[in-house]
């Protein structure tokens, strides 16, 4: 009996030139497609991501949250957290907003996020938390249409602030973004993976521009932290 020729054992479609030819013009346009949101995002945040020194001053800094450990900011979220204190020291922004998640009695980020920039020399009147910031998109539009931020300097990981300044500039808020440094760790591995698929959703939510899981009233929270600055 006779052995099948090779090509035989292979897919169909790879059997002819033309349908080998297809496929790879298939999967090339699947590459390019998955790699748009990413792309994206780098057009969008463009030159927006700065550093402490160099970021423009703005009223407000939004921190997002990153997790909380026993209670208390995770290192990455410190960072963050720290990073939006030296804002606040430096005179570049007045007032803090932190976004964060407070879906459980047990589960409160925002406070605990308050509670350390408290600590870290920020005054309590000059902190507005948000406690429906369940993923950066939420926490943009609920920046822009509970609080009323149209301006604002954005405080996270270098591997996130490009989403959250092109989902919060499409939210309607202008913004520059400070990325926070870290060492490649394993967190910073997986945060830097989990942004590729991110991206997509994020494309995905600017398009749709869904409203967020929780929107509700307006709250006068950054303007009345704003007018007692002022009072100062």
């Amino acid at each position: 009996m006779p052995l099948p020729k090779p090509w035989t054992r292979l897919p169909r479609p790879w059997r002819t030139q033309r349908g080998r030819r297809l496929t790879v013009q298939a999967v090339m346009l699947g590459c390019v497609l998955a790699l748009l949101p990413s792309t994206w995002l780098y057009a969008a945040a463009d030159d927006r991501v700065r550093t402490v020194a160099d970021v423009p001053a703005r009223d407000v800094a939004v921190v997002f949250g990153a997790g909380l450990l026993s209670g208390r900011p995770t290192p990455y979220l410190a960072h963050r957290l720290n990073t939006a204190a030296e804002l606040y020291r430096t005179g570049k922004v007045k007032v803090v907003l932190v976004t964060g998640d407070n879906s459980r009695v047990e589960y409160d980020e925002p406070d605990a996020m308050r509670t350390y920039l408290v600590r870290h020399g920020v005054p309590d009147e000059r902190i507005v938390s948000d406690y429906a910031g369940f993923d950066t998109w939420d926490s943009c539009v609920r920046a822009r249409k509970i609080f009323g931020v149209e301006r604002a300097v954005l405080v996270t990981q270098g591997f996130h602030i490009r989403r959250a300044v092109a989902l919060c500039r499409s939210a309607g808020i202008e913004s520059y973004g400070v990325g926070v440094a870290e060492p490649h760790d394993a967190t910073w591995y997986y945060g830097g993976i989990r942004e590729i698929f991110a991206s997509g959703k994020a494309a995905a939510d600017a398009v749709v521009r869904r409203d967020p899981k929780f929107l509700g009233p307006t709250e006068p929270g950054v303007a009345e932290a704003l007018a007692t600055h002022r009072d100062r």
